[in-house]
């Protein structure tokens, strides 16, 4: 067989076998005209995100929510900060660059960071549903229970757990071969589109995949899912009305948060394969990679009453030092 030599600078030959050295990031939309709407858009949510989960981070640092709830809370802000600092900047660059190239080693540098953080953060939600659960169904014990080195031992276990499993993800994604085409259907670098365009058979690696997404989403989730049977249960159980409701109250930006982040991550990685389309891929990308995260502090400033109080002082504080410089 003939041996092809590619000099278009991303693409080099070694033996029979042609390795990528970068990847073309195609993004969201090839139509010229839409590139900067586009990046005004989404340039205008990633500031929303971080400017939400900042004041998130410094609104729990009050003293009156110095407890395990807002200590994970804190925690959940700063993944979102990150997870989405990993993927919404390069794009940007991308809506106004012709060159939207990314180099093999930073592209498994994006990867590995998605997962990490994505995996962190459905481990963390699990606390957070356990947190609740000692809180209404054992709350004479809760602050024994959920002791200072208890919340870091689930904090630091979430990264752990985080860590391993997108380590030896991305360590089987960059050991299959990339040849020939080097254009990524997507706008990051995640697993399903590089398999498309790895240069040998998959379809082992996709049965793994599948299984540890189906293990790494399920141990949580079944996690969550027994915690609040019992938080519901325990609930119904309440004679006073205004119980139930305060039961509820704290438990329900949480959920909201669940239903979010594990609706749309499932829908991408747990679909079946003949249902699959780029597009819809990218829709449910954008979900849990951008507008989740610009919900979560939404949520929670708006369905609990102390980060509401909290809020309003700091605003307060803010708007009263202005008035006492201005004046």
């Amino acid at each position: 067989s003939h041996i092809y030599r590619v000099y278009s600078g991303n693409l080099f030959l070694m033996g029979n076998l042609t390795t990528v050295t970068e990847f073309i990031l195609l993004g969201l939309s090839n139509h010229h005209e839409l590139q900067v709407p586009l990046f005004s858009i989404y340039l205008l949510i990633y500031l929303i995100t971080l400017m939400g989960n900042i004041l998130i981070i410094l609104i729990t640092i009050d003293t009156a929510l110095q407890t395990p709830m807002y200590f994970f809370l804190r925690v959940l802000s700063f993944l979102e900060i990150c997870y989405t600092s990993v993927t919404i900047p390069k794009m940007l660059v991308n809506f106004l660059s012709d060159n939207r190239s990314i180099s093999y080693v930073g592209c498994a540098a994006q990867m590995y960071f998605l997962l990490f953080l994505g995996i962190s953060e459905c481990f963390l939600l699990a606390a957070m549903a356990y947190d609740r659960y000692v809180a209404i169904c054992n709350p004479l014990r809760y602050r024994l229970i959920m002791n200072r080195r208890v919340c870091l031992s689930l904090v630091v276990l979430s990264w752990f757990s985080g860590n391993v499993v997108s380590l030896v993800q991305t360590t089987w994604v960059f050991n299959l071969p990339f040849c020939g085409s080097n254009q990524i259907n997507y706008f990051f670098c995640d697993i399903p589109p590089l398999l498309k365009i790895s240069c040998t058979d998959t379809s082992s690696y996709e049965m793994q995949l599948f299984t540890a997404t189906i293990l790494v989403n399920f141990t949580p989730f079944s996690l969550i899912l027994v915690s609040y049977i019992v938080i519901i249960s325990t609930i119904l159980k309440m004679a006073s009305a205004d119980g139930r409701h305060k039961a509820f109250s704290t438990c329900s930006s949480h959920l909201i948060v669940v239903i979010l982040y594990y609706g749309s991550s499932g829908l991408i990685y747990l679909r079946p394969k003949s249902t699959n389309s780029p597009d819809s891929n990218k829709v449910l990308a954008l979900m849990y990679t951008t507008i989740t995260p610009i919900l979560n502090p939404i949520v929670y400033s708006l369905r609990n009453n102390e980060v509401k109080e909290a809020l309003g002082k700091i605003l307060g504080k803010i708007f009263f030092t202005k008035t006492l410089f201005t004046s």
